[in-house]
């Protein structure tokens, strides 16, 4: 098993982070884990990002990974941040190669064949396939996944509490991201409940 496929088996969804202020990033990361959801995936989207990865690895039991990551100077800075796991919507030679020379474990996105094809010859197997609800929804990926056996799938974009189950159910599917676990403006306590709600999906 790879190390990027260990992340993708702990819990059946992986909450997708966007956080504005530095101050929420503790008291989420103990939400999310309390619940049962331990992999964490922080997007460079805001200024916070980096803080907010380096807060968050002080929770017990938190793996903190950077998603968003589109080049290598932002795969520096969040390996330097301490990310434990690097998340990519979309997949460059240059930027696979870097992750690959790192050692961290890497998860890029996919959206096609030709990703996937791309993504095989640096040596990887595991994907996002992103965005996957824009990108065709489940018939899109059972029609990808076909030739592609040795492939396993994070899908992300547009997966919800209700939806995630159809993907889950999915051979090639080890897990989801999914951002409708930490709404902005929700208390720990609902956080808690939504995390709770999501890492007892069934796989």
């Amino acid at each position: 098993m790879t190390p990027i496929e260990q992340v993708m088996r702990t819990a059946p969804v992986i909450p997708v982070l966007v956080i504005d202020d530095v101050a929420e990033a503790e008291p989420l990361a103990r939400a999310l884990v309390a619940g049962g959801l331990t992999v964490l995936e922080v997007t460079l989207r805001t200024p916070a990002a980096l803080d907010a990865i380096r807060a968050m690895k002080k929770v017990k039991g938190a793996i903190v990974g950077a998603g968003t990551v589109t080049n290598e100077k932002q795969l520096d800075d969040a390996i330097r941040a301490g990310a434990e796991f690097i998340v990519s919507p979309g997949l460059t030679k240059p930027l696979g190669k870097a992750a690959i020379r790192s050692g961290v474990p890497f998860l890029p996105g996919i959206a096609n064949a030709g990703d996937i094809m791309r993504g095989l010859e640096l040596g990887l197997s595991e994907f996002k396939f992103f965005p996957a609800m824009a990108a065709g929804g489940i018939p899109a990926l059972k029609a990808l996944a076909a030739p592609f056996g040795q492939v396993k799938f994070c899908p992300t974009g547009g997966i919800t509490l209700d939806n995630a189950p159809e993907w889950l159910a999915l051979d090639p599917v080890l897990c989801v991201g999914g951002s409708w676990v930490a709404p902005r403006g929700g208390t720990p306590e609902q956080i808690e409940q939504l995390a709770r709600d999501a890492a007892a999906l069934p796989r």
